[in-house]
């Protein structure tokens, strides 16, 4: 009877342990959630000030241009580069999806975790530009206890998106123009050889 008492204690307290990881890991995830809500809501509201607090001081950042951030500080330069006085785009609105929950390891300390996602951008001249990227981040628990990213890449297909799109469709108008204008320039000469020729 007592090795049974044993046993259902063991049982009971180890299902009780895995419910405490659970709802651990739970909070975890859930604050991992908000960093990505929060990058989405600056980014999406121009409020580029709130970015820096969601990355690490040693963070490593790949945009999707491919251009390299290496400090907080660097975001603000970035976005008052692009989207500031004079910039080439008007703003983004931007939208991030996980494709699963984040890995978590050394403890629970750093996260790896990697999705889609759809970079609506606006040109300052107006143009629109629907762009499909995939992105992968390292999270780390920094020293205050707060999750924030280490690194983050961004990438876009280069040979699937709308600015190639573009670039395809103007060099197709560009031949119809070519071709038509040779066409025309044929005729011309044509029709001028033609008189020449033709007997008075």
């Amino acid at each position: 009877m007592y090795k049974w008492l044993v046993v259902l204690f063991l049982v009971l307290g180890s299902g009780q342990l895995w419910a405490d990881v659970q709802d651990s890991d739970e909070a975890i995830h859930n604050e991992l959630r908000s960093i990505l809500t929060g990058l989405e809501n600056a980014v999406n509201s121009g409020k580029y000030d709130q970015l820096p607090q969601y990355f690490h001081k040693d963070m490593t950042v790949t945009m999707s241009n491919q251009e390299a951030l290496r400090s907080p500080e660097d975001i603000a330069k970035f976005f008052a580069f692009w989207f500031g006085e004079g910039g080439k785009l008007d703003h983004v609105e931007m939208k991030l999806d996980a494709d699963a929950l984040t890995k978590l390891y050394a403890d629970k300390t750093i996260g790896v975790v990697h999705g889609n996602g759809v970079e609506n951008t606006y040109l300052s001249d107006k143009r629109f530009f629907p762009m499909k990227t995939r992105w992968s981040a390292t999270l780390i628990k920094d020293s205050d206890g707060k999750w924030r990213i280490l690194s983050l890449h961004m990438g876009v297909n280069f040979l699937d998106n709308p600015v190639i799109s573009m670039v395809e469709d103007n060099t197709k108008n560009l031949m119809l123009i070519g071709g038509g204008a040779g066409a025309l320039i044929g005729l011309l000469i044509g029709f001028l050889l033609w008189r020449k020729r033709k007997p008075e």
